[in-house]
């Protein structure tokens, strides 16, 4: 924890799945009974793992930096298929494959994406078109058309392949949206591919192990100050 004062810092928690990120600061606001509370880095409702939170005026003008910190991810691909949200949240496509991936043509691939690489986020995404979200305008079967931006992956590792599900470690710098990295992995590979499953295990300084339990916050089991 970053401590900036008896009620003010910056600590990490862990979000559990089915819960936004807004959801838990929502929740944090009611137990702690401050309304200067921010997160750096949003992680989607489908999504587990390390979410950096800032409480206190002072705290929430430095929680920008945590954004720009290196973030650790362990991902599963659903090889196979493809999803229009680019998760297991979407309308599934199915792909007549006639031989599964061979892991050696896993670890050329990824190797591509390793470094500097050109990145089009996921259409169902909170970033914003002409002042509204990309998401919400996708639920309203608006047209999306994202920009590619440039995003820098500094190590995937394979931990685990039985076809149809790849498993990674992805180290990423700010920005990267994992989804589209699936999505990029298994158009490269020939076979479609979407994020079944994902959980951040680190942000900066800020790991898993030390993240503190959303629920024993909540219950009052855990003080945070």
């Amino acid at each position: 924890m970053i401590k900036f004062g008896d009620r003010s810092g910056i600590f990490g928690v862990y979000k559990p799945k089915g819960i936004s990120s807004f959801g838990v600061i929502a929740r944090l606001k009611r137990v702690l009974q401050i309304k200067k509370i921010g997160h750096a880095g949003t992680l989607d409702p489908l999504a587990c793992g390390v979410l950096v939170i800032a409480v206190g005026r002072e705290a929430t003008k430095q929680i920008a930096e945590q954004v720009q910190k290196e973030k650790e991810y362990i991902a599963v691909i659903r090889l196979g298929q493809t999803s229009t949200t680019d998760d297991e949240e979407g309308e599934k496509t199915i792909n007549d494959i006639k031989t599964e991936t061979k892991i050696s043509e896993i670890e050329s691939v990824i190797k591509k994406f390793i470094g500097e690489i050109s990145q089009i986020p996921p259409a169902f995404s909170a970033i914003k078109i002409g002042g509204k979200r990309a998401y919400k305008m996708a639920r309203e079967g608006k047209e999306v058309i994202m920009q590619a931006r440039p995003a820098l992956v500094k190590e995937i590792e394979i931990l685990d392949y039985v076809w149809p599900h790849l498993k990674l470690r992805i180290v990423t710098g700010p920005g990267v949206y994992i989804r589209s990295l699936a999505r990029d992995i298994g158009q490269e590979l020939g076979v479609g591919g979407y994020m079944a499953d994902l959980e951040r295990t680190r942000v900066g300084d800020f790991t898993k192990d030390e993240a503190l339990d959303l629920e024993k916050i909540v219950s009052g089991q855990v003080n945070v100050f």
